[in-house]
Formats: structure tokens, C-alpha cells, sequence
């Protein structure tokens, strides 16, 4: 019998995509979830045992661990990063666990002007010290983020914070999910890797913007603004931590730091990583 795999974030994004998948294989999931909501229903439906907590609650992170053997670390873009990752090591440590995936981002390094890329090289560094396998994820720029800008491509715009020059392959999260659920399912091998995550393509922010022109049958023209209007306008709010880490990056895209390609989803989940067309195209309703 497989003993229970763990699932931080299991309503968000990658984790939920992970979540599901160890469930359709027959894996027990365990989902830490954040709040008890409808997503987390979905998940006790589908047979997730659901544990309601905060990463910043040590002692409820220790709840969670009760029995666990692996399990996926994921936090979202706040500060805290460091104690979260402290927590979900000394959590990890005390229940005797194997393996933890951990997600990360392209742009940590011990040099990055972002905040938020600078905290999880930290976190990288507490967690390759804990005690704890650990193998980790540096994606580059999601797909989803087209779903944040909703109201902005409705009104026929692509505004980023990124210059005309630098390139990213973005990648979708059902792909890093499946990455996720592949490694937790069988960790042998993964050890104390780093695995940058890639959608098919390098393009620039006009060639998206073409993409998502021709998927939606209508212009959606590339803008450039600064990372504190790109902010305002998504989440209808200044978000200081989040604003300082879309300028940061913007320069490192510039620059280089968020391009490449190669192919780890495939050789890792056995599926070809979803392009930014195919996103489009599946999620259409979005920005209809």
C-alpha cells in the first residue's frame, strides 16, 4: 500500500491538477487546503482527505504531516515564503518523509532583484539543508496569467510589463500538475534536481499578443506599461510585494532570464506541454 501523499495548495492551480491525477491512479491524497470552499469539496468528492491550514501555523503544518511520506510545497505571491518553506521542512523532518516537490520559479537566483525570486532561492536553500529529498521546479511564465488579464484582452489589449525583445516559453499549470503527480508518484531519480519548466515555444509579448489575436478572431494589440499599472489593473489593487516582483522580472526577461526550452514535461509526465494557441483555444469563453 502507498502511504499518503500530501498536496499543498491542492485548490490552486498546479496543485489541484496534481491532486486529481494521484487520485485517478489510486494514490491517497491528503489536500492542505487554505479555507474549506467549493474546491476543496470537489476534491473530498473525488476521495481527497481535505485539512484546512495555514503554511504560517507551524503547528497546523505538523497536522498535516501526520503519516505523510511526500508531498508537494507550493506558497502563493505574498511574503512568507521563507518561514512557510521552515515550517513545511521541520514538518517534513519530524514525520520521517522521503520526498518533497518543491515549486520554485525561473527567475531564483541568488541575484535576482525580485523579492519574491530571491526568497525562494532562500527557501531552495532551507529546504536542500532540512534533511528532506527534494527535487525542484523552476517554471517559467504561466499560461494562466492570460486569465488574470481577462478584462484587458476583452477590451482588445495585451499589456505587460515586458519589453518587445525578451522571450519566455509559457507553460501551462495543468503541465506542471502532471510533472508534479509523475514525480510524487514514483520520486526515484528526481533527488536533489532543479528542473526549469517550458511551454513548446520562445515568443515574445507581440507574438503572443498575434496568438491570442488569432484565437479569438479579433485584434488584441501588445502594450507595454510599467508592473505597478500591470498589477492595478488585474487585481484592481496595489500589491506592493507583487509590483516590485513584475518590474524585477521585466528586466530579467529583457535581459534573457526567463527564455528557454526543453523537454522536461514530456520526458517527465510522458505529455507534450500545451501551447500558448492551445490555451487559448480551451479556455476561449475566458475572454469572450
Amino acid at each position: 500500500m502507498n502511504s499518503t501523499i500530501l498536496i499543498g495548495g491542492a485548490t490552486g492551480a498546479t496543485g489541484s491538477v496534481a491532486a486529481k491525477l494521484l487520485l485517478q491512479q489510486g494514490f491517497a491524497v491528503r489536500a492542505l487546503v487554505h479555507k474549506n470552499d467549493a474546491r476543496s469539496a470537489d476534491l473530498a468528492a473525488r476521495g481527497a482527505e481535505i485539512v484546512a491550514g495555514d503554511l504560517l501555523d507551524f503547528r497546523a503544518v505538523q497536522r498535516a504531516f501526520r503519516g505523510i511520506k511526500r508531498a508537494y510545497f507550493v506558497y502563493p505571491m505574498r511574503p512568507g515564503l521563507v518561514q512557510a518553506t521552515t515550517h513545511f521542512a521541520q514538518a517534513a523532518l519530524e514525520a520521517d518523509a522521503e520526498f518533497i516537490v518543491n515549486m520554485s520559479q525561473k527567475t531564483a537566483r541568488p541575484d535576482a532583484e525580485s523579492e519574491s525570486a530571491l526568497q525562494h532561492w532562500l527557501a531552495e536553500q532551507v529546504l536542500d539543508r532540512a534533511g528532506t529529498a527534494v527535487a525542484h521546479l523552476h517554471p517559467t511564465a504561466f499560461n494562466e496569467w492570460l486569465f488574470y488579464m481577462r478584462n484587458m484582452i476583452r477590451q482588445g489589449r495585451y499589456a505587460v510589463a515586458f519589453g518587445t525583445t525578451g522571450r519566455f516559453a509559457p507553460i501551462s499549470a495543468e503541465d506542471q500538475g502532471a510533472v508534479i503527480a509523475a514525480i510524487l508518484a514514483n520520486p526515484v531519480g528526481h533527488q536533489g534536481q532543479t528542473y526549469e519548466l517550458f511551454g513548446p515555444d520562445e515568443l515574445t509579448p507581440p507574438e503572443i499578443a498575434g496568438i491570442i489575436s488569432r484565437g479569438l478572431g479579433k485584434e488584441v494589440r501588445y502594450e507595454k506599461i510599467s508592473g505597478e499599472q500591470w498589477v492595478r489593473e488585474v487585481t484592481g489593487q496595489d500589491i506592493p510585494f507583487l509590483t516590485q516582483h513584475v518590474q524585477a522580472i521585466a528586466g530579467m526577461h529583457e535581459r534573457g532570464l526567463m527564455a528557454g526550452t526543453n523537454n522536461v514535461v514530456e520526458t517527465i509526465s510522458g505529455r507534450r506541454p500545451q501551447s500558448v494557441a492551445e490555451f487559448v483555444e480551451k479556455h476561449l469563453p475566458v475572454w469572450q
